[in-house]
């Protein structure tokens, strides 16, 4: 006689849960206290091609000892083991004679006052995984070479929305290993799981429709939202069955990136960084964007003040105007006023015309005054009454003219100490003061480097024509742990210089540039302060101009061009290193 199933925990294998379990393709059986079989659901019956009927009541040692159980027993097993289930992998033969690689899972059934009444025993087929590709029509080992050397992403889920393959562009744009994301749900990368969003791959494997050509968003490894092209299609079995899905994706960030730098239309999402204090100047980031404050940035050089107040504007309702850049220290201070403010015909000579300055040119928008903290103290009287009236003189005029401007300072000093030391006005400081944005140096955000130097290798791959993909361990150990006084923008040089030297797909030590390669980068056991590989640094430098200065009898301008810098450059490191002749 065969006994009925286990009134309260086989009931578990019916209705929504024994639906999901065979969409899964996971194979169950349950047995009672004598190891006679109680349920054997559909999965596991394809799986080992006996029918429900043939095993109910049946003692399962005497079915499957010498096949699914290997000669081992797994009941007592689990039962001893308090309720804690056991897992281990195996391999079958199928009805049909192919062997399968199975994944079994061994836990006791409890009754409602704790004693154990049973044992359920899952079995998840990998075998279907292994094979879902070559359903495409392609030869088994010819589809996974292939994929796995497109330049497109390619994953592919089963019915229940689990990750079963991953190729190698999937493993590059995502950050994750096939080993990290196999088994996980697809919504650990598309975010469908998300309010308000959209989950094609579901709907295409509802539908069995492709959909085709359609902009989306991927969640990296590292926690950043990833434009991309996707394609959705259905996966079917030899029986026209649905048994998955397959999702193909382009990467669009450095396309999307490289059409901002065009258009000079830079977002958010070209602010790259999960360091807590990026994570805060990106959470007020929309604010202050859309508040018509001045805004002052801080921070060290090139560290990307310049990008963050063009993020300022194009987020804020003056995108549509003009954004005017002046750079305080790169004018000498006879023509700073002239080119902020304009001048009329005959203000001085050769003024033979009305000239309008960088103020009139940013009219409606934004005006960025990069190294404000090098504006002479004679302009800054006249900056002030811009700020609190909107109106200025331009050199040599009576006429007053009006503007409507947003202003973006920044600069890499300390405006407190030049208030201090009377170089700036504290009444404009506290003007320019009303929202204030501090930019780290990168050696306080290290968390950020390998995402930059990803993003950096990618623009490079891109705009030069390189094919680097990975990084030698001893050269990745370098730059991580470079100080970098030059910031992100000598991160992003070096990491230009190492693509034009790398002729493979692998950056290797030799590839950076040789002050990196020296002591002062941690090489081995001969590590320098940082302090002291800027200290030498600087000091290179400052030999380095006055040999050149001396070479040209101290003419700037042949000096200059001898040093592939501007004059106005080299005027500003003389100043800083105390050169004169």
């Amino acid at each position: 006689m065969v006994e009925k199933a286990l009134p309260s925990e086989t009931s578990i294998l019916h209705g929504q849960f024994s639906q999901l379990l065979e969409n899964l393709g996971i194979g169950v059986f349950t047995v009672d206290m004598e190891r006679r079989i109680t349920s054997f659901n559909e999965a596991v019956q394809r799986l080992t091609g006996l029918k429900e009927e043939e095993v109910l009541g049946k003692k399962c040692y005497e079915i499957f000892f010498s096949d699914l159980c290997h000669g081992q027993c797994m009941y007592s097993d689990a039962v001893k083991a308090s309720g804690k289930p056991l897992a281990f992998d195996m391999e079958i033969y199928d009805e049909s004679g192919n062997r399968r690689h199975i994944t079994k899972l061994v836990s006791p059934l409890f009754t409602g006052d704790g004693r154990v009444n049973g044992c359920i025993e899952i079995f998840q087929d990998l075998s279907v995984y292994s094979e879902l590709l070559n359903r495409i029509r392609y030869d088994e080992h010819r589809l996974k070479l292939i994929l796995d050397n497109l330049d497109i992403g390619i994953f592919t889920v089963n019915r229940g929305g689990h990750i079963t393959s991953f190729n190698s562009m999937a493993e590059s744009i995502t950050g994750y290993k096939r080993q990290e994301i196999l088994g996980q749900h697809h919504a650990k990368l598309t975010g469908c799981n998300l309010p308000g969003e959209t989950c094609s791959l579901e709907e295409s494997i509802l539908s069995g429709k492709v959909l085709a050509n359609l902009h989306r968003r991927l969640f990296t490894k590292d926690g950043r939202k990833l434009p991309i092209r996707a394609n959705f299609m259905a996966l079917r079995n030899e029986g026209g069955e649905i048994i998955g899905g397959l999702e193909t994706f382009q990467d669009l960030s450095l396309i999307q990136q490289l059409n901002r730098a065009i258009s000079n239309k830079y977002t958010f999402a070209d602010m790259i960084g999960k360091d807590g204090v990026m994570q805060q100047i990106f959470e007020i980031l929309p604010v202050v964007a859309e508040s018509e404050a001045n805004v002052l940035v801080e921070g060290p050089t090139g560290t990307g003040k310049d990008l963050l107040a063009k993020i300022i504007h194009n987020a804020s309702r003056r995108k549509n105007k003009p954004f005017v850049k002046v750079n305080c220290a790169a004018l000498p201070d006879n023509l700073l006023e002239s080119e902020m403010f304009g001048y009329v015909k005959g203000a001085f000579t050769g003024a033979d015309r009305d000239k309008p300055g960088r103020f009139q040119e940013a009219d409606g928008g934004s005006i960025f005054l990069d190294e404000i903290g090098d504006m002479p103290l004679s302009l800054q009287a006249k900056l002030l009454r811009v700020l609190e009236d909107r109106e200025f003189y331009p050199l040599g005029g009576r006429k007053l003219c009006r503007v409507d401007v947003r202003i973006i300072a920044a600069t890499n000093q300390i405006l407190e100490d030049l208030v201090r030391e009377k170089r700036f006005r504290e009444d404009l400081f506290y003007r320019l003061h009303v929202m204030r944005l501090e930019l780290p140096p990168l050696n306080e955000r290290r968390a950020d480097i390998p995402l930059l130097i990803n993003n950096f290798v990618k623009q490079y791959n891109v705009t030069k024509g390189a094919s680097v993909t990975t990084i030698a361990e001893d050269a990745m150990d370098i730059l991580l742990n470079y100080d970098y006084p030059g910031n992100i923008r000598e991160l992003e040089n070096v990491i230009e210089h190492a693509c034009v030297l790398c002729r493979s797909a692998t950056i290797e030590r030799r590839h950076l540039p040789m002050y990196l390669q020296t002591p002062g980068s941690r090489l081995g056991e001969d590590i320098v302060s940082r302090t002291d590989v800027a200290t030498v640094q600087h000091q290179w430098e400052k030999e380095r101009i006055i040999e050149v200065l001396k070479k040209h009898r101290w003419h700037r301008q042949r000096a200059a061009q001898a040093l592939g810098m501007d004059r106005t450059t080299l005027w500003r490191k003389m100043k800083r290193y105390d050169i004169s002749p």
